[in-house]
């Protein structure tokens, strides 16, 4: 049965967070990881920008605030268990903090 509403996401799992997958809408290409509270994906909801709540920091921050690296929500997509979302986003420059296109650029 497909998620109604964002009272349907399981963040008790995750202590209050869900992991967010973001992909570019176009590509497909997975840019980023990060995480979102209920407040931070309501804004998500309401502004179809990226917002996410940043652990390191205790904060919620939208993804370009700085940088200017908005991204531009297309489609949020939830998982079959409620409890991580896929945001299908525009991107407006790089998703990653080091200037890369997407974070996912190390070989391991």
């Amino acid at each position: 049965m497909p998620v109604q509403s964002v009272d349907e996401i399981d963040f008790e799992k995750g202590g209050g967070l869900v992991p967010v997958i973001v992909q570019d809408a176009s590509t497909k290409e997975v840019l980023t990881l990060a995480y979102c509270n209920r407040k931070s994906l309501d804004l998500a909801i309401k502004t179809r920008k990226s917002w996410f709540y940043s652990r390191s920091r205790n904060k919620l921050w939208m993804k370009g605030e700085e940088s200017g690296n908005v991204q531009h929500i297309k489609e949020i997509l939830v998982d079959c268990d409620s409890d991580a979302i896929l945001y299908s986003v525009e991107p407006a420059g790089p998703a990653c903090h080091k200037g890369e296109r997407a974070c996912f650029h190390n070989r391991l």
